[in-house]
């Protein structure tokens, strides 16, 4: 695990995926430089979606509903080993995931930050303890798809903006 003192490196990329650098994680969402993420969708046998509410203390999108984990791969570290470590340390629990699509999005927060995002959709199956870290979650919650699209049109400002873009451009997948 990171030591808090550390600072989290984001691997930057061309549209192609291609490596062109590293940068520090604030600096490249201060920037709106495109880089490598992924998030994790896990659903249960009922085919409900694993929601987290960010950490009360995130500095960005705090208390906000979104896809069960989300981050971004160190560098030399594939985004299946990273989806799976942060899967852990997020909600306490690993399972198997397969990678559905990837695709770019740029989203603008209100404090001046910016997620530019080449992001890796993956999807898995769970039943189980979930022990969610509460550095990163304050709260979880299993829902039903329908009842997600339309609690998101009716209430928006509950979701990251990204989980928002990322179910318009992935839900395709994610309901087969």
């Amino acid at each position: 695990m990171n030591n808090m003192s550390e600072k989290e490196y984001v691997i930057l990329v061309d549209e192609k995926d291609n490596q062109i650098g590293l940068m520090e994680k604030e600096e490249a969402h201060v920037k709106a430089v495109l880089h490598r993420a992924f998030s994790v969708f896990i659903f249960n046998d009922k085919n409900e979606l694993l929601l987290q509410q960010r950490a009360l203390g995130k500095y960005h999108s705090a208390g906000l509903w979104t896809n069960t984990c989300c981050s971004h791969p160190r560098e030399h570290e594939t985004i299946s080993d990273a989806a799976h470590r942060r899967l852990m340390e997020e909600m306490g629990f690993d399972c198997d995931l397969k990678t559905m699509h990837k695709f770019i999005y740029k989203a603008s927060f209100s404090n001046g930050l910016t997620e530019h995002e080449l992001d890796y959709v993956l999807k898995g199956f769970y039943q189980g303890d979930i022990l969610p870290n509460k550095d990163e979650v304050h709260n979880y919650k299993w829902v039903d798809m329908a009842w997600l699209l339309n609690d998101i049109e009716q209430n928006p400002n509950l979701y990251t903006i990204w989980f928002k873009l990322i179910l318009t451009e992935s839900v395709s997948y994610l309901v087969n």
